[in-house]
C-alpha cells in the first residue's frame, strides 16, 4: 500500500510538472511574440556556402526545421511532407520561405547538407556552420537537441542526436506564430501555411 502511495505521488508530480512546463512555453511564446522576432541573432552558413543571418527569416513568411542528414525516420519524413504542402499552398514559390538547421553541425557541412536535401526538395535550404555557433543559435531558438552514443560504452563512437521534432512558423517579420507538429494531420498542416502565408 505505501509503495502504491509513493508511485501515485509521483505519477502527480509530474503531471503537475509537466502542465508546469506548457504553461511556461506558452507564456514564453506569447512573451516573444509580443515582444518581436523569434529567436536570437546568428552568423551561420546556407547549404550553398553563403553566410546567412536571422534577417534571412524575414520579408517572407517562413518554415523552420531542425534535424541532421543521419537522421533515419524523422528527418526526411519531415521534409518530404514539408516539400508537398509547400507546393500545394504556394506552388509558385512567391509566398512561403523553408530552411532546414542542422542540430549536428560536426557531420553536416553545408555541402553535405545541401546534397542531402535536394534529393528532396527545391524549396529548403539548409543551414549549418562551425558547432558553436550552431548550439548558440538552437539554444537561442529554444531548440532541444542532444547527442546519444548507439553504444553507450563507447561514448565517443557513433552516434544520433534526439531533438524537437516540430516545424517552427515564423510571420514575415520574423515573430513565432506556431508550430506543425510531427505526425500532424496533412489537412491541418496545410491549413497552417495557408494562414501562415497571410501574415
Amino acid at each position: 500500500m505505501k509503495a502504491l502511495r509513493i508511485v501515485l505521488w509521483a505519477a502527480v508530480v509530474v503531471v503537475a510538472a509537466t502542465l508546469g512546463w506548457i504553461s511556461y512555453g506558452k507564456f514564453l511564446s506569447t512573451d516573444q511574440a509580443a515582444a518581436g522576432p523569434f529567436g536570437v541573432p546568428f552568423e551561420l552558413v546556407s547549404q550553398n556556402g553563403e553566410p546567412i543571418t536571422e534577417k534571412a527569416f524575414t520579408g517572407k513568411p517562413t518554415a523552420l526545421f531542425f534535424g541532421f542528414t543521419h537522421c533515419p525516420e524523422v528527418c526526411p519524413t519531415t521534409l518530404f511532407e514539408l516539400n508537398g504542402w509547400l507546393e500545394k499552398v504556394d506552388p509558385d514559390g512567391t509566398k512561403l520561405q523553408a530552411y532546414f538547421i542542422s542540430v549536428d553541425p560536426e557531420r553536416d557541412t553545408p555541402q553535405i547538407l545541401g546534397d542531402y536535401i535536394s534529393n528532396v526538395s527545391k524549396r529548403i535550404t539548409g543551414i549549418s556552420g562551425p558547432p558553436d555557433k550552431v548550439l548558440e543559435m538552437i539554444k537561442g531558438y529554444r531548440v532541444y537537441a542532444r547527442k546519444v552514443p548507439l553504444d553507450e560504452k563507447e561514448p565517443d563512437g557513433d552516434y544520433t542526436m534526439d531533438h524537437t521534432a516540430s516545424v517552427f512558423l515564423l510571420d514575415s517579420t520574423g515573430r513565432f506564430t506556431g508550430t506543425i507538429a510531427y505526425g500532424e494531420n496533412p489537412d491541418t498542416a496545410v491549413k497552417k501555411l495557408e494562414n501562415l502565408a497571410k501574415s
